[in-house]
């Protein structure tokens, strides 16, 4: 087997290609058409669908903006009354954070890092598509809610005790709650997908150093989604058991803590403010090289500064608890984190300068909405160092000052970027540009329109406007600034119905021939079809268009790597992480109908069990598991053959297993989620441990240590087979054996702790320490679960003679889940047993 070399000089593939490779091309990648198309799993296609899913909750959380607008334009106004009014702002911040920021950022990545990377697709065509499935058709049933009257009010943070049971009786806020579990399981999804393939589906020779920023940029946030979303699955899975079955978490009079909602929500929450810029920054960083015909200054500074601010960001989520009534020393600290991380954005901010110095920028649309990103963003910058000192933060805290800030900092942040993304990036869809002249109105309107509605909001809010008030009395001196806010959003409203009537235009258009309108050094804008390009190029420089424009003829000449199809199916070059050597064919998964039933199973899960339709939502819950199930059985199949010749001179082995494929690699990301939503259970525990005067509470008490020790010692049995079967190359016979017993040792141990808490009198309803307990050996049994379906799963793909020696990604992959429940298990055990002892006096 041949391996490549990165100062190779001949062509992977210089030999002249046949042309009927573009037919089978074709063939195997070719997009269904009709109602098929919902079964296509191609990355570029979910990418556009994914766009436009989140242009439409843009614009639909920009109607409800508007009408909060209308609302507060003038004095004494009853246009909504307030309960409708606390519906309408809520679910304006929810749609916008939930339903448009964050999915709008993977959408565009799931969009353009094919083609940015070099690769033919990323390693996961399914999860993308369940992930777009489970947002789109979850989140148009969750804003759905806004017209029955059962649309969330307890604003877009849902504090408790506002939110719980006793202040929201009704169903709204369960709404929020389980409507956002599906749309972080989603934005994960996503995250996985870009994790591994920006690690593993790079083009050959594309080191991490000549990884365009791009890619940078949106690897650390995948990295940061998979740290910080799982905190606010734990919070809203807590605060929904507490109002479901009454345990009190965040009641104080049961021991519960109102702050540890906003723990859990901020530790989500704050990161989330960077997961929505550093992609825009990188879109940037990539926008603006281009545009002015010069390399980025200060590439690896810049990478640096990305990596620090997703550090820094999970050090300020108290930034925003500085009123709560934390300590002096810990807000202390967290101020000055909160100044510190403008330092790595500073520094972005002065590279784009020193780019544009130094090279010619053409004044064309995206130049005008990147000027004006950077306008916006560094004044919504300056009042983040404002509020990130203490003294101030007491003064402005909820008040109309926090909500300017929020507003520059993200429509400035996120939204003037994307447009300039779009104007950028337009062409690759069907090779037309947006109009120039439209684009200087939309620009113009969309500029002075957002700092016309969001500037005044500062002074109102110094003046004493609280956020969150339906209306005002002419009497408080705010009316000049709400009404001049009021037209500026209406302005800026105007502008983006304007683009959207250019884009429709445009996308209308036949298809044309995009070539490279701007020049620029990345990847993508190698013609591409269904299938991306003809061959994979072979990278030997961080601006490979600018060093090497041949690429442009050569590529789609076949004329690099895989110039075709070697096993008849899609396909696609495994690197390595680091040095973007090739290691494997990956045969990719075809169109599928399977991951859009799982998709609406989740969605339907978890929308009609908010309306206590618990059967019909248990059915959607299998019928989601089912599908997976299903789609999972269709992924490990036996190669059709062991090796490819993926050029003149290279030949891989095609598929992987154990730490080599790429899969195990999305199982431990997975794996890494699951922890930190364990961890937030864990936190929550010990956080309401640390409040107790005695420890247990009176009425509870610590079970006898027998019982936890035989339920670690069933684990680390179950735990021992599963690895035995994983290494063995015994009969099938002994296979099935062994898990099933693994099985049994696992059921057995789960059994033994709720009889363990049993015996202990343990009471969830009685007081926050033992509710904890409780979310966490439900959480465990959630594991028991998993691990029956894997193991009959197991049983049979090893009783049809699906599971071998070659295509056992499937086993290694289970048993990375059978020692991870194995680790948790073990941790609430000794937790249990070990924090009332070190709570003793």
């Amino acid at each position: 087997m041949t391996a490549a070399s990165d100062t190779m000089n001949e062509l992977p593939s210089s030999l002249p290609r046949p042309p009927d490779e573009v037919e089978k091309l074709e063939r195997v990648w070719r997009t269904p058409r009709g109602l098929a198309f919902l079964t296509t799993v191609n990355n570029t296609n979910i990418g556009l669908l994914y766009i436009g899913t989140a242009l439409l909750f843009f614009v639909l959380a920009g109607i409800l903006g508007l009408m909060i607008r209308a609302q507060l334009a003038v004095p004494d106004a009853g246009l909504l009354t307030p309960a409708t009014y606390n519906q309408v702002f809520t679910m304006h911040g929810t749609v916008m954070m939930f339903l448009f920021a964050i999915p709008v950022v993977e959408a565009i990545a799931v969009y353009l890092l094919p083609g940015m990377l070099g690769a033919r697709d990323l390693p996961f065509p399914r999860l993308s598509a369940y992930a777009f499935w489970a947002y789109a058709v979850g989140g148009l049933g969750f804003f759905t809610s806004l017209f029955v009257g059962l649309a969330p009010d307890g604003g877009w943070f849902m504090y408790p005790p506002l939110t719980s049971k006793e202040y929201s009786p009704g169903l709204n806020a369960d709404f929020w709650l389980l409507g956002i579990g599906f749309i972080e399981i989603s934005a994960i999804a996503g995250a996985i997908e870009l994790i591994v393939g920006i690690l593993f589906t790079r083009a050959p020779g594309m080191t991490l150093a000549r990884m365009p920023v791009y890619a940078w940029a949106m690897l650390v946030v995948g990295v940061m989604i998979v740290f910080a979303f799982p905190a606010v699955i734990a919070g809203t899975t807590l605060l929904e058991m507490e109002r479901a079955f009454d345990w009190p978490f965040f009641i104080p009079a049961r021991g519960g803590d109102p702050v540890l909602w906003q723990h859990l929500f901020w530790f989500f929450g704050h990161p989330e403010v960077y997961i929505i810029f550093l992609p825009a920054a990188g879109m940037v960083s990539t926008m603006i090289p281009a545009l002015a015909g010069t390399p980025l200054v200060g590439h690896r500074s810049i990478v640096a500064a990305l990596v620090i601010v997703g550090f820094f960001s999970f050090a300020l989520w108290a930034h925003h608890m500085f009123t709560a009534g934390l300590g002096v020393l810990e807000t202390s600290l967290v101020s000055a984190a909160s100044m510190a991380v403008a330092i790595p954005t500073g520094v972005q901010v002065f590279a784009w300068l020193a780019t544009m110095w130094r090279g010619q920028m053409r004044m064309v649309a995206p130049t005008l909405f990147l000027l004006g990103f950077m306008f916006i963003f560094v004044l919504g910058g300056l009042t983040g160092v404002m509020v990130a000192l203490l003294p101030f933060d007491w003064q402005a805290h909820d008040t109309y000052f926090i909500v300017a800030h929020l507003h520059y900092v993200l429509i400035g942040g996120l939204v003037f970027p994307m447009f300039a993304a779009m104007y950028y990036w337009m062409p690759l869809i069907n090779g037309n540009k947006l109009s120039e002249k439209v684009g200087r109105w939309v620009f113009g309107m969309m500029f002075v329109g957002m700092n016309l509605a969001f500037f005044p909001m500062h002074v109102a809010g110094l003046l004493g406007m609280p956020r969150r008030v339906y209306t005002y009395g002419t009497e408080m001196g705010w009316d000049g600034y709400n009404l001049a806010s009021s037209i500026g959003a209406l302005i800026l409203a105007l502008g983006v119905l304007l683009f959207i009537v250019d884009a429709v235009r445009t996308l209308r258009l036949p298809k044309g021939d995009a070539g490279n309108p701007w020049n620029a050094a990345t990847l993508e804008w190698i013609p591409n079809e269904d299938y991306a390009t003809r061959s994979i190029p072979d990278v030997r420089s961080h601006e490979p268009l600018w060093d090497r424009p041949e690429l442009m003829t050569e590529v789609p000449a076949g004329r690099h790597w895989l110039p075709g199809t070697v096993t008849g199916r899609r396909e696609t070059i495994i690197t390595s992480p680091i040095s973007a050597r090739p290691l494997y064919l990956q045969v990719l998964p075809t169109d599928s109908w399977w991951p859009l039933i799982a998709a609406v199973g989740t969605a339907g899960f978890f929308l009609l069990l908010t309306i206590q339709w618990t059967l019909v939502s248990a059915t959607c819950g299998v019928v989601a598991v089912a599908a997976m199930v299903i789609w999972m059985w269709q992924s490990d199949r036996l190669p059709m053959q062991r090796t490819a010749k993926v050029s003149d001179t290279v030949t891989l082995p095609v598929g992987a297993s154990g730490p080599a494929s790429h899969s195990w690699w999305g199982t431990m990301i997975m794996l890494v989620v699951d922890g930190t939503i364990f961890a937030s259970f864990l936190f929550a525990h010990i956080h309401t441990t640390m409040r107790l005067d005695v420890c247990p509470p009176p009425g509870s008490r610590v079970p006898d240590a027998i019982w936890p020790l035989l339920s670690c010692s069933l684990l680390i049995v179950g735990s021992a087979l599963i690895e035995w079967t994983r290494r063995s190359d015994g009969k099938s016979g002994m296979h099935r054996l062994l898990v099933l017993v693994a099985l049994a040792c696992a059921l057995g141990a789960f059994a033994g702790d709720l009889r363990s808490q049993f015996l202990a009198g343990l009471d969830p309803t009685a007081n926050a320490w033992a509710a904890t307990i409780a979310a966490m050996l439900s959480y465990q049994g959630l594991h028991a679960v998993v691990l029956t379906i894997l193991a009959v799963y197991l049983v049979a793909r090893s009783w049809t003679g699906r599971l071998s020696a070659v295509n056992r990604a499937t086993l290694d992959n289970c048993a990375l889940v059978w020692h991870y429940a194995t680790l948790q298990g073990v941790i609430i055990a000794v937790v249990l047993q070990v924090l009332p002892k070190l709570m003793e006096p």
